[in-house]
């Protein structure tokens, strides 16, 4: 089997059991972003996580490519594509639960930054937002059937990625880096404007 296939070369794609459209379609956009989070999760995987948060994120991988598989395709129930459940759900649930339990209380925003592999959960949980964002996008444009659990998985999956950052940081000893309000900038006064020539 061929990796090139001329097929996309017009700027178009095909739908698991469904037509072709463009490949800048909001259904495209919404699995195309989920595969983008996927690979940010892969990059995190490359630096010394620790075995527990590596064998989560695997999992979450895995998962990941069902709900890709789901939102490429128009009927999912017709193929078997609806994967993701409450069960899913909850196990993201209670890791966020077992991780924030050997965390301090957060009680400032944080920037996202610390040890490699924090800073690249840091980017999946960005980009994991935005895949939430081009789902809704896509059932509320075109109110096409996307299952509630996958939506709610994803909207979970950033909360786990905003405490894995801070937990992965913890373990290599690295405290939160705390934002700093800006302080407001004091206007230069000119010469002419002191009272000068």
């Amino acid at each position: 089997m061929k990796i090139y296939t001329r097929t996309g070369d017009t700027g178009s794609t095909g739908l698991f059991g469904g037509p072709r459209v463009a490949k800048d379609d909001d259904r495209i956009e919404a699995y195309g972003t989920v595969d983008e989070l996927n690979a940010a999760i892969g990059a995190a995987r490359s630096a010394e996580l620790g075995d527990v948060v590596d064998g989560q994120l695997e999992q979450i991988q895995h998962a990941l490519f069902a709900i890709g598989a789901e939102l490429a395709t128009p009927e999912p129930d017709d193929h078997s594509m609806r994967i993701i459940s409450a069960a899913h759900v909850s196990q993201l649930e209670e890791w966020i639960d077992e991780h924030e339990g050997c965390l301090p209380p957060l009680k400032q925003f944080i920037l996202p930054a610390g040890d490699t592999g924090a800073a690249h959960l840091h980017l999946a949980r960005a980009i994991c937002r935005r895949a939430e964002r081009r789902v809704v996008t896509l059932v509320r444009r075109h109110e096409t059937s996307v299952s509630e659990e996958l939506i709610i998985y994803l909207n979970r999956l950033s909360d786990l990625l905003f405490v894995l950052t801070r937990r992965v940081n913890q373990i290599k000893g690295l405290a939160d880096v705390e934002w700093v309000k800006p302080a407001q900038a004091t206007p230069e006064i000119s010469d002419g404007e002191a009272g000068g020539v």
